[in-house]
């Protein structure tokens, strides 16, 4: 009886010794699996992003930077280029905006596009409805790569907003730019002019600046050519709406459209206000003196600040005058990446993505373009503050920042509003009525609505 029992003791003890050998067994081939894993570069688990770069790559980041702006994009990349062990961003020049949007839908047929690229809103949009953009948000979520939520607070909170899609993001600010007004210091004064603050005093003031001045003809308002094409702006300033993105409404054919189209067109054939015409853009005229006041981009301040410094002309900027309402579109593209990328080029694109709009990157992105801090922290630190002090006009931007909206995100909003300004500068050549304008406006947005 006593071998018996310890017979089965033995059979027990060598049970218990073949089931602990099979768990580590297990557990050893669950941690080479794991490993395995995370060398083979798994995108994404409930642990977070996976991938590991580990040896050289190099992504193509497609943009339609020129100048000065071209040379501080290059500057930026260079400095993250030079901090990396693996990671290359090579910058490929695309021409105009117009010129990348038909490359990167050119690219997306033939199947090779680049790993990330600069893109308005409304193009995400059509490229998110062909699936050919990375959702961000693991990225920006991740304990590892990510922010923390203080860091994706730091993004000002109207640029999260346009670069989120249901709840996600596909995209990151880059270069977002307002309108501004430039206006001529010697000419106001002359003229005893204050500067305008509203859509009255603008008109006023128009009246009075449009002068004969050194022999030469002086226009008060110099409006770019692009005038009927950003026509949001002054519809907003009406209290009207340009497109409502949730229903696909055309909206700019309304009271507050036709009051916003008669006091542009209104100044226009007054011969107070002009379009750059030939000089395609109003920077020209403005800096020899043409016009005293002009709305344009703050990414232009470097268009004028050079020119103006050959010209003598002494000029400042100011916040926009507001009609019923202040506002202000934001304008400027955001970088986005694309989903026919690898893991691995998709988490340098990331990783160059956060590099570009750091604090430090992206005050000195707005020092030497016009375009705007996209970071609180970067708006309030030192350097950008000094830099302000001694530049105020690179600081008139950001005053707007609580009156500014973005363009509605529909597929097709370029094709609309090319469609629309076509319609508008009808108008404002004489060759239409307002009413008839905004009709014909309205027709064309329609078709293109498909409503």
């Amino acid at each position: 009886m006593k071998k018996i029992f310890l017979f089965m003791l033995m059979a027990l003890l060598a049970a218990v010794l073949v089931a602990c050998g099979n768990d580590d067994s297990d557990s050893a081939s669950a941690k080479e699996e794991s490993n395995s894993n995370a060398e083979g570069n798994t995108t994404e688990n409930s642990e977070g992003i996976k991938t590991v770069i580990d040896s050289p790559i190099e992504i193509e980041f497609w943009h339609a930077m020129s100048g000065g702006h071209e040379e501080a994009l290059t500057k930026i990349t260079d400095d993250f280029n030079a901090s990396q062990e693996n990671i290359t961003v090579k910058l490929v020049n695309q021409g105009s905006y117009d010129d990348l949007s038909q490359k990167v839908m050119a690219a997306a047929k033939a199947k090779n596009l680049p790993v990330m690229s600069q893109a308005y809103e409304d193009w995400i949009t059509e490229y998110l409805d062909n699936d050919l953009v990375t959702d961000l948000t693991p990225y920006v979520n991740d304990p590892k790569y990510g922010w923390s939520e203080e860091e994706l607070n730091d993004i000002v909170e109207i640029f999260r907003k346009s670069n989120t899609w249901d709840g996600k993001f596909y995209s990151m600010p880059f270069n977002k730019s307002t309108r501004i007004m430039f206006y001529n210091k010697d000419y106001l004064e002359e003229a005893e002019v204050e500067v305008p603050t509203t859509w009255e005093e603008l008109r006023t003031a128009s009246e009075k600046l449009t002068m004969e001045k050194d022999g030469k003809k002086v226009i008060g308002l110099g409006l770019e050519n692009s005038v009927t094409l950003e026509f949001n702006q002054w519809v907003e300033q009406a209290g009207g709406e340009y497109l409502d993105e949730e229903t696909g409404e055309f909206k700019l054919n309304s009271p507050e459209g036709k009051e916003a189209l008669e006091f542009v067109n209104g100044m226009i054939q007054d011969g107070i206000a002009r379009t750059a015409g030939e000089d395609g853009y109003m920077s020209g005229p403005f800096t020899r003196g043409d016009v005293a006041l002009y709305i344009g981009s703050s990414a232009g301040i470097p268009y004028v600040a050079d020119p103006a410094k050959e010209t003598g002309i002494n000029w400042s900027a100011a916040v926009l005058p507001a009609g019923k309402e202040a506002a202000t579109p934001f304008a400027g593209t955001n970088v986005t990446v694309f989903n026919s990328a690898t893991d691995e080029e998709k988490l340098a694109a990331w990783e160059f993505t956060k590099f570009l709009i750091n604090t430090e990157n992206t005050a000195y992105w707005a020092s030497k373009t016009g375009y705007l801090p996209v970071r609180y922290t970067a708006l309030e630190s030192d350097e950008w503050v000094a830099y302000k002090e001694e530049n105020p006009v690179y600081g008139v931007g950001e005053q707007q920042f609580d009156a500014g909206f973005y363009d509605p995100r529909v597929v097709g909003a370029n094709e609309l509003k090319n469609a629309v300004a076509k319609e508008l500068d009808k108008v404002l050549l004489g060759e239409l009525s307002v009413e008839e304008g905004l009709e014909a406006a309205q027709e064309a947005a329609d078709n293109i609505l498909g409503n």
